[in-house]
């Protein structure tokens, strides 16, 4: 282990996340911990663990955390905290394999050659062992990367959330021709009464201001007061966004008068645009889906990009055009009759979020054949 992610040269950890999913890479992760937004003090304690090839360069990484608490993960484990406390154990700190306040899928496993993986599994495994800690947690792992923490007997946990996929549309109102009729005039009308008498404006790179980030740290601390009691991120780390990864930063912001009142946060990928935060100053209906949903559709017809993620949690997202699908975390619990209780429930948990896909597949807004 390593103290901070900021400790590491940035190049060499690029080397290892890739240039596909901002989220892991050194510049989003560092400011994360500059910021003083995830740091031991708030429960986020940076313990990245780090091999090293034959000639001392970085091979691999795991961006992981010491745990003190549970919040701020998306994946809920409050339940087998306080079983593991009453049978007479102690559950934080625990190790958590995460982007922090991000429900965003990625490689946890960071390698610039694949065959490392299951060496940085283990290390992590042998963290907890050498801590005696309760557990390891890895978080929204990408699909391709489950396969290797299964193998590894971690046990594997699905959720799902709601992503919109482009299939070619070269335009918006391409897309609303793949919906049944009475969805495509229910959005038209949306997006009209969202709009009036407001300017939509979309900025990235040199664009972006500090004047940009205070109205959206206004958006942002009042949705995070509502939503969490107190926001996750401190204002320096928009700051550090901007300066560092203005060319992947997507902020769309909706004016009246030339005033910003609401405004998303995305962040763009090498075939996604991953929606993030959100928030508004006044209430405008169906302004929400406007920018989290329709603009982002519009904003990844333009780049050419295959999806949206539009975040965690939100049946509402369905009748947009976004569709269920899993997702996937890894856990790793030493305590045999402990990993045995969670098994147990995670067999019957997935059971009932594959039936609820299915059903939510069901009702999504295309056109049947």
């Amino acid at each position: 282990m390593v103290d901070g992610i900021a400790s590491f040269d940035a190049a060499e950890w690029d080397a290892c996340a890739g240039s596909d999913n901002p989220f892991v890479s050194h510049a989003f992760l560092s400011a994360l911990e500059e910021s003083g937004s995830a740091t031991a003090r708030r429960g986020w304690q940076p313990v990245p663990i780090a091999i090293d090839d034959a000639c001392g360069q970085l091979a691999g990484v795991v961006p992981a955390y010491a745990k003190s608490h549970s919040q701020g993960e998306y994946v809920f484990d409050h339940g087998w905290a306080d079983a593991w406390t009453r049978a007479g154990g102690q559950y934080y700190p625990k190790l958590q394999i995460a982007v922090p306040f991000s429900p965003v899928p990625g490689p946890r496993l960071l390698a610039r050659d694949p065959a490392v993986a299951p060496a940085l599994i283990g290390a992590a495994e042998a963290v907890v062992r050498q801590h005696n800690l309760s557990s390891a947690h890895a978080t929204f792992v990408a699909p391709a990367q489950v396969p290797l923490f299964e193998a590894a007997g971690w046990l594997i946990r699905e959720d799902r959330q709601f992503h919109w996929a482009n299939d070619g549309y070269a335009t918006f109102d391409d897309f609303l021709g793949a919906l049944a009729s009475r969805k495509r005039k229910a959005i038209r009308k949306e997006r009209a009464a969202a709009v009036q008498g407001l300017e939509i404006v979309h900025l990235t790179g040199g664009d972006l201001t500090e004047a940009h980030w205070d109205a959206f740290w206004a958006f942002y601390q009042d949705t995070g007061a509502r939503k969490w009691g107190r926001p996750y991120l401190t204002r320096p780390f928009f700051s550090l966004l901007g300066e560092r990864m203005a060319d992947k930063v997507l902020l769309m912001l909706a004016l009246r008068g030339g005033r910003p009142i609401a405004g998303a946060l995305n962040l763009i990928g090498a075939d996604t645009l991953y929606g993030r935060y959100w928030g508004a100053t006044e209430e405008v209906p169906f302004l929400h889906f406007e920018l989290c949903y329709y603009q982002a559709i519009d904003a990844a017809i333009a780049r050419g990009l295959g999806r949206v993620e539009a975040g965690a949690q939100g049946d509402h997202k369905l009748a947009r055009g976004y569709v269920p699908v899993p997702t996937w975390s890894a856990h790793f619990i030493p305590d045999p009759g402990f990993r045995q209780a969670v098994a147990d429930y995670l067999a019957a948990e997935r059971r009932a979020i594959e039936r609820d896909i299915e059903a939510l597949a069901e009702m999504a807004p295309f056109k049947r054949d």
